[in-house]
Formats: structure tokens, C-alpha cells, sequence
């Protein structure tokens, strides 16, 4: 008897698409403000239809979330929430998928792509567990370093993939020396993996989506973030909260009483395997290397370039920096072959892309249909709050909504939302840290794909993880609020 075929949509999903087109439906068709909003007539309720669209089917994976994020290119056109006929709503709703910070993220990714071909992560990251050192704790925090190193410049996901055998391997060698199970050392390493490569992205320009999508957002209202201004709130972030999260790890892991030097042999063993530095890890580091010091130096060679044309911005040097970097490593051979080679680029997670440029679209049409005009009126009451209040309460909203969407879906719509709650001046800081804060889910395996990949391992309980991730959740909100709060008018103000 033959299997039947597996339905395209589940219930569930259909529930969703359904509560999704129900929602944009009663926006359009009902008599409401939204409908007849000043000079604007009914325009925010338009684009009020589409955002409650993709905010509902992006919270509940009701599609796979790159496609919501394309709903823009065909809504727009058709629903017209912009100025103008259907050329200049086409041209709003296909722009922002087009944005140089999407050629930033694309160029950074193949960069990434590089160093997987040739393992490059690979030895960076057991060079410094390997520094750090093989006694149980420090082995634990070598995990943790290593992975949030190597998660500031490659994908959460590409990392916690990377570093989920290396992980799997440190713990069966330690298992065979003690004779039993690690149950708790196994599940603090492989938690090491997850949350490294969650706390790792945010320290990074090119780190995770949603810091791109803070830069793109933060530029369309005159806020420019330049590469280094961004590693300068989230980089010492990063290095703040490492300390906490093995310290939680820790408190799991020392239950077996490890001791002495424990995971020297597994290390030196999977170097040893990489075998001496080749030409064209060299290459791609040296290509790297130049990039990332471009980036850093992309204020000045911003400020140098508009003498001769006005319209350029750091995005565009930045995104042009990423395109040639990525370039440079396709045309270039090292070792019998591309350093780049174009299969290595289906590594490239080309749908974040999607979602980026579906994120973009959709805060351009808050802005341009006069929706952001009509909910700064209603979430006028948010501005009453003490400064303080309104930082802590956007992370603390951020971290709970990424707790059940992803963290790229998460900043689109948080974005949108807190762009109308603050007042002018702490925007920055309160943008700062939703983007921060959507990047600290630590409590479900659904949260990030990160925690999905070690929990696959067996080593990793769900009410364990749950209870230690809550406390993490909850010491991140705080944090991230804190850090946003002292350190963000100093670099962008």
C-alpha cells in the first residue's frame, strides 16, 4: 500500500494562514480610524492589513517565514499604500529588497562561505579551545568562547552546525575516560554550543539578520550606524554575558565532579586532522582581514567618498566593501582551485535575504501610508514611562516574542512598533536594544535553530534547559536594557 503524500500545509499552519488573511480582511473591509486618517484617507489601513498579515504568519510559522516576507511585492501593487499609482507602489514595495545593507549581509555570508569550504572556522575555533585550556571548566568555557567567536562573523546556524560534532566528540572522549555517562557535562557543553552561537551574533555588524536590520531601519529615519559604531554596543555586550551564561552552564556541568585535563586528546587530535595552515586559508583570511578593516574604517572613507558624490552613505560603502570581498574570493586560486568555489555558496542562507528585504518593505509602508503617524497617537502613553522603564520594557517584550518567533521576524515587527512608542531621543537606545535583546532566547528548543540543533543530541532536557534558559532570558532583558541604556547615546548620539 502506497504512503499517502504529506499535506503542503499542516492544520495548524492552515489555522494560521487563515487567521492571517482574517486579520488583514477585517483591517480592510471594516469601518475604523484607520480608514479615513487626515490627508492620508485610507492608506494606513491598508498597510496596517499587511503588516497584521505577515506579523501573524511570521509568529506562527504559518508559512515558511522567507515566503510571508516576499507578501510585500505582490500586496503593495495591489492594495497601493503608498503615494502615487501602481509604478511608484511597485517601486516602494521592490526597493527595500534591493537595500545595500542586504549586499552587506550577502557579502559577509560568502566570506563565511569561504571559511567553511576550507575549515578555517573550524581551526579557529578549536586554536582557542585549545588555548583556553582541557580542565572541565575551562573546557567548558573554551565551548562557549570559541563558539561565540566564530558566531560573530558566520550565521548562529552554521556555527552551532560547525561546532555540534566537535562538541559531540569532547564528550564521548570524556565519557570513555570516566566510564559512564556525562549527563550534566554533556548537556552543558552541548547547551555551550547553542548559546554560544546566540550571544556571538550580536556583537557583530554581519553577526545575525536582525543587526542588519537595525542598521537599515535605524538609516531611513537619519540614524547612520557604521560598522564600528555597532561593534562598540554589541562586541563588550557580547563579552559581558559570556561570563553569565557559563556560569549557568557551569552550575549544571559540575555535578559529575570532573577534574584534572580531560579534552587535550580529542582537541589535538581535530587539529591535527585540519593539518598545517594551507595557502588558501591564508588567502581568505588575508581577504577577511582587509574587509573587516574597511568595515571598521568606513566613517572616514564615507566622509572622503561624499566629497564626490552626496547620496553615499556607510551602507554603501559597507555593502560594497562585503560584494568585492566576496568577489575577490571567487576570482581568486589557491591550491589547484577557486578559493571560492560557486557550490560552496549553497551554504549561504540566500532566504535570510528574504526576510531582510521583507522587513524593510514592510517599515517602509508604516511609514509611507501614514500608519507610524496614527500609532504614535496610540502608543503616545508608552512615552510616559521613565526613560529607563520604556528600554527595559522593549527588551523585556523582544525577548518573550522571540521566545516564539524567529529573531529575524521578531526585529521586523518589534522595529515597526517601538519606532512610534519612543520619543526621539532614546529611539536609538530603545531600537538598540529590541535588536539585542531578540537574539537572547535561551529557554526552548524552538526559540533559535541553534538550540533546536543541540537538542537533538539527547544530552539536552527540556525542563532543564527551560529553567536555566529563563533565568538567562530574564538576566539578557536586564543586561541588554542596561548596556543600551549607558553605552548607545555615547556611540550614536
Amino acid at each position: 500500500m502506497e504512503k499517502a503524500d504529506a499535506p503542503l500545509i499542516r492544520r495548524g499552519q492552515a489555522a494560521g494562514v487563515l487567521a492571517g488573511l482574517l486579520a488583514a480582511g477585517m483591517l480592510l473591509l471594516l469601518d475604523s480610524p484607520l480608514q479615513h486618517f487626515g490627508e492620508w484617507g485610507a492608506r494606513p489601513a491598508r498597510a496596517a492589513a499587511v503588516v497584521a498579515c505577515m506579523a501573524v504568519w511570521w509568529l506562527t510559522e504559518a508559512l515558511p517565514i522567507y515566503w510571508t516576507a516576499c507578501l510585500p511585492l505582490v500586496a503593495f501593487p495591489l492594495l497601493r499604500p503608498f503615494e502615487g499609482g501602481l509604478a511608484a507602489n511597485l517601486r516602494a514595495a521592490t526597493l527595500p529588497y534591493v537595500d545595500p545593507y542586504i549586499f552587506l549581509f550577502a557579502g559577509g555570508m560568502s566570506i563565511a562561505a569561504a571559511m567553511q569550504q576550507h575549515d578555517l572556522h573550524r581551526r579557529i575555533a578549536l586554536s582557542i579551545m585549545t588555548r583556553v585550556g582541557a580542565e572541565p571548566r575551562r573546557l567548558l568555557a573554551g565551548v562557549l568562547l570559541a563558539t561565540a567567536f566564530v558566531s560573530l562573523w558566520l550565521s548562529n546556524t552554521a556555527t552551532a552546525t560547525m561546532m555540534f560534532p566537535i562538541g559531540v566528540a569532547l564528550i564521548a572522549q570524556l565519557e570513555r575516560q570516566q566510564g559512564h555517562r556525562l549527563a550534566h557535562y554533556g548537556m552543558a557543553v552541548m547547551l555551550a554550543v547553542a548559546y554560544g552561537s546566540n550571544i556571538g551574533g550580536m556583537g557583530t555588524k554581519i553577526g545575525t539578520a536582525p543587526n542588519a536590520q537595525l542598521s537599515g531601519f535605524a538609516e531611513k529615519l537619519g540614524i547612520e550606524i557604521s560598522f564600528l559604531q555597532f561593534a562598540a554596543v554589541g562586541f563588550p555586550f557580547v563579552l559581558l554575558f559570556l561570563p553569565i551564561a557559563w556560569w549557568a552552564l557551569w552550575r549544571i556541568g559540575r555535578h559529575e565532579g570532573l577534574a584534572g585535563d580531560l579534552g587535550s586528546d580529542v582537541l589535538g587530535r581535530e587539529l591535527a586532522a585540519l593539518g598545517p595552515l594551507r595557502n588558501a586559508e591564508r588567502v581568505v583570511s588575508a581577504v577577511f582581514l582587509a574587509a573587516a578593516a574597511l568595515w571598521i574604517a568606513s566613517k572616514p572613507l564615507t566622509a572622503l567618498l561624499h566629497e564626490r558624490w552626496s547620496g553615499i552613505g556607510s551602507s554603501h560603502v559597507e555593502g560594497a566593501v562585503a560584494v568585492l570581498a566576496g568577489l575577490t574570493l571567487l576570482l581568486l586560486r589557491a591550491g589547484g582551485g577557486a578559493v571560492l568555489k560557486p557550490a560552496s555558496l549553497r551554504l549561504v542562507p540566500w532566504e535570510t535575504l528574504l526576510l531582510l528585504g521583507g522587513g524593510f518593505a514592510m517599515a517602509a509602508a508604516v511609514q509611507g501610508s501614514g500608519l507610524s503617524q496614527w500609532l504614535a497617537g496610540q502608543l503616545v502613553a508608552a512615552r510616559s514611562l521613565t526613560p529607563g522603564a520604556q528600554v527595559l520594557l522593549a527588551s523585556l517584550v523582544t525577548v518573550g516574542v522571540s521566545a516564539i518567533a524567529s529573531n529575524t521576524a521578531t526585529v521586523a515587527i518589534m522595529l515597526v512598533v517601538l519606532r512610534e512608542a519612543a520619543a526621539a531621543p532614546l529611539l536609538p537606545t530603545i531600537l538598540f536594544a529590541a535588536t539585542l535583546a531578540a537574539s537572547c532566547d535561551f529557554a526552548l528548543p524552538a526559540g533559535t535553530p541553534p538550540n533546536a540543533i543541540v537538542f537533538g543530541s539527547g544530552y539536552v532536557s527540556l525542563p532543564r534547559m527551560a529553567r536555566t534558559g529563563v533565568l538567562l532570558d530574564l538576566a539578557a532583558a536586564v543586561l541588554v536594557a542596561a548596556w543600551c541604556w549607558l553605552i548607545v547615546p555615547l556611540v550614536i548620539g
